[in-house]
């Protein structure tokens, strides 16, 4: 994967200013209803929001070439950047009625065009091909409810006053179990290697994702929450990774990160005026997790190979309310009431109970890249009864289980891009391999031979 970096440009402050009359549904930008084509819909469901929604077009490459690899980046960075400015138009009021939002369209669907032929030609002239980028250009507008709580009516920005709907909360007591494991067989793995890495306690934050946007700052537009490998970040190289220090007890230099998780407090957290922050509508008091746990598991038919290092996986879709649940792994509960998971709702969880996060990542791997055009197809899930389709091999399983503690009743969202409206669905998790050879050897050691090692 090359590693050359650019700078994307940040979003204008005014973007906090200028919405702060709208109601914003977690962070895309909002048309009251009444004031968009909702107007009729929101006489059936009350106010709703509406968000630009344009495909994924990333998640499309199939093959790019390593000698188009940075210039297929920073394109794919520069349709974030658009979206971003027919976002200012319209929270800015320039935009009114459905005329003024289709030319909105228009525009955007122009830019992208370009910007899309600018990938294919990197492609064509690395020698790879890809074909059917040039039918992603066009985006629409998607409608979800408006957010209900007011609770932080009082606030005076529009961070503040972002957040997911109500509808968006369950109450895990009223939810039946859900949760099956494959049965294991004879021959399973049962053995487990946990990395004790901490809770962040050194702080490593920042809105990057050096997986998806190598060498981009705020690649993300939302926060992550780092531990192992101190200093990950959008410009980090295999070297760079390699020769970094780790909160991880054993050594393992590996990185593991996911979005932070917010309360909506209405207060103003250190970076509610920054990138991946405020300037991206993701505010509220940062929750450090209670506990993080980081383990690898086992396969359930028999035993796991090595996991070669700088493998790098993602687990979830941070654009699943645009793109669709189909890579979607949100996994949500309260202790106590793990039986019960939810992938499109937060748990409200009764007192004494704190809400959890758990991201079970793929465990089958091609057997010869550490990483694919779109950061997935090379990694899958096992099938139903715990077995890798053909020409996978099972590697040890990561596992990550992170817990908060919340009052009852309070009203929290994951940090999100904007337009995915903070959903729960799109909660997600990264990973990048940094485990020595004989670490990795070690953990593989411990799982298939059935033992539960530190």
């Amino acid at each position: 994967m090359s590693q050359q970096g650019h700078r994307r440009p940040r979003l204008s402050k005014k973007l906090l200013a200028v919405v702060s009359a709208l109601v914003l549904g977690g962070g895309g930008v909002a048309i009251v209803a009444g004031t968009a084509n909702a107007g009729q819909d929101a006489s059936r469901t009350g106010q709703v929001t509406a968000t630009i929604d344009c495909p994924d077009v990333g998640d499309k490459l199939t093959a790019v070439p390593d000698g188009a690899r940075a210039e297929v980046d920073e394109n794919l960075a520069q349709l974030d950047v658009q979206v971003a400015d027919a976002y200012r138009q319209l929270a800015g009021g320039q935009v009114r009625g459905k005329a003024q939002q289709d030319a909105l369209l228009g525009r955007l669907r122009d830019q992208r065009g370009t910007t899309i032929s600018r990938v294919s030609d990197a492609i064509g002239r690395s020698g790879g091909r890809q074909e059917g980028l040039g039918a992603l250009g066009g985006c629409s507008m998607k409608e979800a409810p408006a957010q209900e709580d007011t609770a932080a009516d009082g606030a005076r920005s529009i961070g503040q006053k972002a957040g997911p709907a109500k509808s968006d909360f369950v109450d895990i007591t009223k939810v039946r179990p859900n949760a099956k494991a494959p049965a294991a067989s004879a021959a399973a793995s049962k053995g487990t290697f946990t990395s004790e890495c901490g809770r962040n306690e050194n702080g490593h934050f920042n809105p990057d994702n050096v997986i998806v946007a190598p060498g981009v700052s705020n690649g993300a537009h939302h926060m992550h929450d780092y531990v192992g490998n101190k200093t990950t970040s959008a410009f980090s190289t295999n070297n760079s990774l390699a020769a970094s220090g780790t909160t991880c007890a054993n050594g393992d230099q590996s990185t593991y990160y996911w979005p932070v998780l917010r309360l909506r407090d209405g207060r103003a957290e250190r970076d509610a005026k920054a990138p991946g922050g405020g300037q991206d509508a993701n505010v509220g008091t940062i929750l450090r997790p209670k506990q993080a746990s980081i383990s690898f598991k086992g396969s359930p038919v028999g035993p796991v190979k090595a996991m070669p290092r700088f493998l790098r996986i993602i687990t979830g879709d941070a654009k699943a309310f645009s793109n669709g649940t189909a890579n979607a792994n949100a996994s949500w509960s309260c202790t106590g009431f793990e039986d019960r998971q939810l992938k499109d709702k937060y748990p409200l969880c009764p007192k004494g109970s704190d809400v959890v996060r758990t991201f079970t990542f793929q465990s089958c791997w091609d057997g010869r890249n550490t990483d694919s055009a779109n950061h997935r197809t090379h990694v899958d899930f096992p099938d139903r009864n715990g077995r890798c389709k053909k020409g996978f091999t099972a590697i040890p399983q990561l596992v990550e289980r992170v817990t908060y503690g919340v009052a009852p009743g309070a009203r929290f969202a994951v940090d999100s891009f904007p337009e995915q409206l903070h959903k729960p669905v799109t909660d997600h998790g990264d990973f990048i391999n940094v485990m020595s050879d004989g670490l990795m050897a070690r953990a593989v050691g411990c799982i298939n031979g059935g033992r539960s090692c530190r």
